[in-house]
């Protein structure tokens, strides 16, 4: 039984996450950007990802408008962008390589993987809105991935196993 946010929010960091940075373009065609953990995958035909935004961020109503995203799956050496990402900071994209993918939103440069998505689905989802994207373009390279466990950074420590 749960007894209260934090024993709830510590057992859900019991589950290691993929560290990304989601990215737009606002009304006046900023790039603006944030750090999620909340990424998953919904459907291979079509092609759908998912990932969550807390009603309480400065970047909801950005992100509700926009017609497209980019998801950028960061790389073990990418902590900075995270950081970056996650923290108030006046021009995020200030030193930072990227493109315009789909929409003209950033795709930054360097990731392991990214999914260019449409905005096609919000979802209530308590104190978090869901985002379902329609995945238009994506590409991935080997590159180690940056994770999220127990409330710290980590890289991958793994074997290889054959299915």
């Amino acid at each position: 039984m749960m007894t209260d946010h934090r024993d709830f929010r510590t057992a859900l960091g019991r589950f290691v996450t993929g560290v990304t940075v989601i990215t737009t373009l606002d009304a006046q065609g900023a790039p603006v950007g944030l750090t999620a953990n909340s990424f998953n995958s919904v459907s291979l035909d079509p092609p759908m990802v998912l990932w969550s935004l807390a009603r309480s961020s400065r970047n909801l109503a950005v992100f509700s408008e926009a017609s497209h995203y980019a998801v950028n799956v960061l790389a073990s050496d990418q902590r900075h962008l995270s950081d970056r990402f996650a923290r108030p900071v006046a021009d995020r994209f200030a030193g930072v390589d990227w493109r315009a993918g789909r929409g003209g939103v950033p795709v930054l440069s360097g990731v392991t993987a990214t999914f260019e998505c449409r905005n096609t689905t919000r979802v209530d989802g308590g104190d978090h809105v869901v985002f379902l994207g329609a995945v238009e373009a994506f590409e991935g390279c080997d590159r180690e991935p940056l994770i999220y466990h127990a409330g710290r950074y980590a890289t991958p420590s793994y074997e290889i196993f054959s299915a």
